[in-house]
């Protein structure tokens, strides 16, 4: 396999370090190869404490420890390499830095969330398709051991219902769920495949639940919690038995298992979470926040 060099966009992440410590050293339990982190600009949002309070201390550690080439702007990444990590925390500016990068025509991978609004969704993936650009993103969740050892249990006949649990952690930028309950989100979604129809939330102080319907009738919830609990599971219910998920109880981190498919995509183009069903889950979130808010049931356009 070729080995690809790929830049980094925002390094105000600790998924930054994580991805580059599995790219760049072979010693690493879990190392992947046919990708090497060789450049990156630092990035950061001003207004979100989360972000601008790590970004130096990434910077020295990718420059200092692994040999990366930090960059003054978005564009020199993008000049510099195959491949690209949009991996900016804050998903207020993928768009914009994503239009930065979209006429070097190198694949893109956009840590979650794609974007905090589906409208800035179909506008990304739209001048993805203008600029021929293969894009992908995800949560890492999707591609847990969990997860995908019930998905390989079709002896139990046909899925016909998930429910999902996770932590809902909120951060004041970004708006309810896209922080941190896409990953339950996405779990969901990897279960079920799109076709939400409908769905009603509701949230207080410490919990929220959704209950969606798919277009089919299969219904499934996810029910995230913010007291103190930070366990990824769920059950899958298929027409002859269940299987229940505990992400936690597997040695594989879910971070290796989605750069693994992450490099797969960067040299095929083909992307194992198709973009369509990214953009439905940014819808997702988006409606489930209005239901929380309202307490009425939103349809899914």
């Amino acid at each position: 396999m070729k080995q690809l060099s790929i830049g980094i966009i925002g390094l105000d992440t600790s998924h930054v370090i994580q991805f580059t410590k599995m790219l760049n050293d072979p010693s690493h339990p879990y190392h992947v190869s046919g990708g090497k982190v060789t450049h990156a600009f630092p990035g950061g949002s001003p207004d979100f404490e989360l972000s601008i309070s790590r970004v130096e201390g990434f910077t020295n550690q990718l420059r200092d420890e692994h040999g990366v080439v930090i960059v003054n702007t978005i564009e020199e990444v993008a000049e510099a390499v195959d491949a690209i990590l949009l991996e900016s925390a804050d998903g207020r500016v993928h768009l914009e830095q994503f239009r930065l990068i979209a006429g070097y025509g190198k694949p893109v991978f956009i840590d979650k969330p794609l974007t905090v609004n589906s409208a800035e969704a179909a506008e990304l993936i739209t001048i993805a398709k203008a600029n021929a650009v293969p894009i992908m993103s995800s949560s890492a969740l999707r591609f847990a051991e969990g997860v995908q050892l019930a998905l390989s249990t079709a002896e139990k006949g046909e899925i016909i219902a998930a429910d999902c649990y996770g932590p809902t952690d909120y951060q004041p930028t970004q708006p309810g769920l896209f922080w941190y309950g896409i990953h339950t989100i996405e779990m969901l979604y990897a279960l079920l495949g799109p076709g939400c129809e409908r769905l009603t939330a509701e949230s207080n102080e410490y919990y929220d639940l959704i209950t969606a319907v798919w277009k089919d009738g299969r219904i499934g919830t996810v029910r995230g919690n913010r007291k103190g609990n930070y366990e990824f599971g769920g059950t899958l219910h298929r027409e002859k038995g269940s299987s229940h998920i505990n992400v936690g109880a597997h040695e594989k981190p879910f971070y290796a298992s989605l750069m693994e498919s992450v490099i797969s995509f960067f040299h095929t183009g083909e992307a194992e979470a198709p973009i369509e069903q990214t953009l439905e889950i940014i819808t997702f979130i988006e409606a489930a926040n209005e239901s929380c808010a309202t307490g009425k049931t939103i349809v899914l356009s």
